[in-house]
């Protein structure tokens, strides 16, 4: 029985020392250490600059629908007035 206990221990305790000094067992310490919270700080930066480039493309969107609006706006003012001041007169050359 002592010879499976020594035997069971020295390769545990082995095993227990090359996890401890992987990258594994780095790992693992720095999540004990932080409380079990982990990597989520990489996490939520990643998000966070996710989100900060769909706010800046929400922005140009925002952007390019208030040119287009203002071309629309545009082109109807011009059709407004063609339609006040009588039909546009016929082109030269024209045989209607």
């Amino acid at each position: 029985m002592e010879d499976i206990l020594a035997i069971t221990l020295l390769f545990g305790g082995g095993s227990a020392f090359l996890l401890a000094i992987s990258p594994v067992g780095r790992a693992i310490a720095d999540r004990i250490r932080r409380g079990g919270k982990g990597g989520s700080d990489g996490v939520a930066e990643r998000l966070q600059e996710g989100q900060l480039a769909l706010l800046d493309e929400l922005d140009a969107m925002r952007q390019e629908l208030t040119d287009v609006q203002e071309r629309l706006d545009f082109a109807e003012r011009i059709l407004v007035k063609q339609r006040e001041t009588g039909r546009l007169p016929k082109a030269r050359g024209s045989e209607q």
